[in-house]
């Protein structure tokens, strides 16, 4: 977490304001998060997974997935790569993400 101060009434410091504003948004000007790129990308995993949360296969349950998450997070320098990518229920996400922004204000961010 940042310790910049800020009287800005966004809330952001000057050296993050930048991402912030820009979060999500494509590089190249097109629709950011999601957009027909990413929806050929998350059909093509969900088939590979066959349709069933990894998370859950790992301790030998079967979950329908519906949803497409990164393995390693964007922000912690992971990729869109389909070896990042995997299959995953709503729950089983919903819980990794809690998890993960647990960590992120403890300021563990998995890090050696």
């Amino acid at each position: 977490m940042c310790g910049g101060k800020t009287a800005a009434s966004h809330g952001y410091c000057e050296a993050h304001v930048d991402r912030a504003i820009n979060w999500g948004k494509s590089k190249r000007g097109g629709q950011g998060r999601g957009g027909r790129p990413w929806r050929r990308l998350r059909n093509a995993i969900l088939k590979r997974d066959r349709y069933l949360c990894q998370p859950c296969e790992r301790v030998n349950r079967i979950t329908p997935a519906t949803e497409v998450d990164h393995i390693v997070g964007k922000a912690q320098g992971g990729t869109d790569a389909p070896d990042n990518l995997e299959a995953i229920c709503k729950v089983c996400h919903q819980a990794k993400t809690a998890s993960e922004a647990l960590a992120a204000r403890s300021g563990d961010l998995g890090r050696p």
